[in-house]
C-alpha cells in the first residue's frame, strides 16, 4: 500500500493516553503512504471517526475509558466493512490475542514492541492479512483454546459471584443471598474484572454467556 503512486492508507488511532497516541501518530506518519486521519481518546469516539473517515485501518488500544475495546470490533466491522483493526495492548495472554482475533481483528501488537511491530502490523492489515506478535503467535500455535467453562484460574466461588452479577442481582443482594459482606462481594467482583479482563455488567454477562456460566 506504500510508495511513489501508490494510495495512501488511512488510520484511525485510538488510545486513551494522549503521549501514547502522539508518539504511535509520529510513527505512523513518518512511514510513506501512512496518514493518520483521526485521533480518539475513548470509544465514542473511535466510533464516530470510524463512520465519518471509513479508514483502511483502525489501531485500536484494548484498554479504554469505558472498558475492554474488544465487544466493539464487531459493530465497527459492520458499520465500515473496508476497516481492518489493529489491536495495540499490554497484554501479553494468549488468550486476550485469541479473543481479539476471533472478534475480528487482522493484528494483534505489544505496546512494548509497538516501535518495530505497528508499521508492519498497518500494512499486512491494509493488505487484508494478519499480523501476530511473533512470540504470542507461537505460544497460541502451543496451546489449546481453553474448552468451555470458566477459564482465567476463577474459582468456585468467583463463578458463583459472576454468575449472579450476570443475573443481574447488586452487590447487597449477592452479599445477602451467599452470607457474605458487601464489601467481600466487591473484593471478589474486582478479583473477577482482573481475571477476565472485562468492567462493565454488559461485558461481564457476555463472558457469563460465551463459557455458559448460566445454564
Amino acid at each position: 500500500m506504500h510508495g511513489t503512486g501508490t494510495a495512501v492508507t488511512k488510520i484511525v488511532l485510538a488510545d486513551d493516553h494522549v503521549v501514547v497516541r502522539n508518539g504511535l501518530r509520529m510513527l505512523l506518519d513518518a512511514e510513506e503512504g501512512l496518514e493518520v486521519v483521526a485521533e480518539a481518546g475513548d470509544l465514542d469516539a473511535t466510533a464516530r471517526y470510524v463512520r465519518a473517515h471509513r479508514p483502511d485501518v483502525l489501531v485500536l488500544d484494548i484498554n479504554m475509558p469505558e472498558g475492554s475495546s474488544l465487544p466493539l470490533i464487531p459493530e465497527l466491522r459492520q458499520q465500515s466493512p473496508d476497516t481492518a483493526v489493529v489491536v495495540l495492548t499490554m497484554q501479553n495472554d494468549p488468550a486476550f490475542a485469541r479473543e481479539a482475533m476471533l472478534a475480528g481483528a487482522l493484528g494483534y501488537v505489544l505496546k512494548q514492541s509497538a516501535g518495530t511491530e505497528l508499521v508492519d502490523a498497518v500494512h499486512a492489515a491494509a493488505a487484508g492479512e494478519t499480523y501476530m506478535n511473533p512470540r504470542l503467535g507461537a505460544l497460541i500455535a502451543a496451546v489449546p483454546p481453553q474448552p468451555a467453562g470458566p477459564p482465567d484460574d476463577l474459582t468456585d466461588r468467583e463463578v458463583e459471584i459472576l454468575r449472579l452479577i450476570a443475573l443481574g442481582h447488586t452487590n447487597s443482594e449477592i452479599a445477602s443471598q451467599l452470607y457474605l459482606s458487601v464489601r467481600t462481594v466487591e473484593s471478589h467482583r474486582a478479583h473477577i474484572q482482573q481475571k477476565v479482563g472485562r468492567s462493565t455488567r454488559a461485558e461481564l454477562v457476555r463472558y457469563a454467556l460465551d463459557h455458559e456460566l448460566l445454564e
